[in-house]
């Protein structure tokens, strides 16, 4: 054989990239069937930044599975930022000082009564997750200016593989993908989370234990990657 390329292989290859991206994408009539919310409504989670609309009237299935699953079959309110912060701080045994006493001390009694399900459910809102797509070389840099949380999912037994997963100021998102070329891609190797919540405490926490990372890996639809994730919350809330 001679080493001449074979001059369908960048068609083929294209056509198939093509095909699947076709197969990705849903009407936003069946996006909203499969949520069991309205079409009016899946235009607002769009607007909200929570499903990525690829062309009018056609959004992302990656992210409407996301979502399902974040949110669960019957989906109840979340619970606001900084309840959800002070649920991390608590199963991690450090104290929410950014709430009340009383506010702690029913917290610590929904956290008792709560399911694996229950706690990614409720804590949804602790940041707005957005997956991209970087030049291999990007990691490295993009970990040095987010609160990566690799080495605790390390712990919980799962190596990065290359892939980027940590959480930045709401404000400095945009300029941070801007800088670093990122582009929206639901099965990109890099996740930001954005969040308004304090990022020097969401740092403190994620270096203290393995909860934040373990609710990262349990929204995944990566099998291996959930199962890691609510392993290590029904440990963290004993159950």
């Amino acid at each position: 054989m001679t080493g001449k390329a074979d001059p369908f292989a960048a068609l083929t290859d294209s056509f198939a990239n093509t095909k699947l991206s076709v197969m990705s994408l849903l009407g936003v009539q069946e996006a909203a069937v499969r949520l069991s919310v309205s079409v009016r409504q899946v235009q607002h989670l769009v607007a909200l930044g929570e499903l990525h609309q690829v062309a009018r009237g056609l959004v992302d299935e990656a992210s409407v599975e996301r979502l399902r699953l974040v949110r669960g079959a019957s989906p109840r309110r979340a619970w606001a930022p900084a309840t959800s912060w002070g649920a991390v701080a608590i199963l991690l045994g450090h104290t929410p000082d950014w709430m009340g006493a009383t506010q702690r001390s029913r917290l610590r009694a929904r956290l008792r009564d709560l399911t694996v399900d229950g706690l990614v459910e409720r804590t949804r809102e602790r940041a707005h997750a957005v997956r991209y797509r970087a030049h291999p070389t990007t990691a490295s840099r993009l970990e040095k200016e987010i609160v990566s949380t690799a080495e605790q999912a390390a712990a919980l037994g799962l190596a990065s593989g290359g892939s980027v997963d940590g959480y930045i100021q709401s404000g400095s998102l945009d300029e941070l993908v801007a800088r670093h070329g990122l582009i929206r891609d639901t099965e990109g190797q890099v996740t930001l989370r954005a969040t308004d919540f304090p990022i020097r405490t969401v740092g403190e926490l994620a270096q203290h234990g393995v909860v934040l990372a373990a609710l990262d890996l349990a929204e995944s639809l990566d099998v291996r990657e959930r199962r890691a994730g609510t392993d290590g919350l029904a440990r963290a809330l004993d159950v």
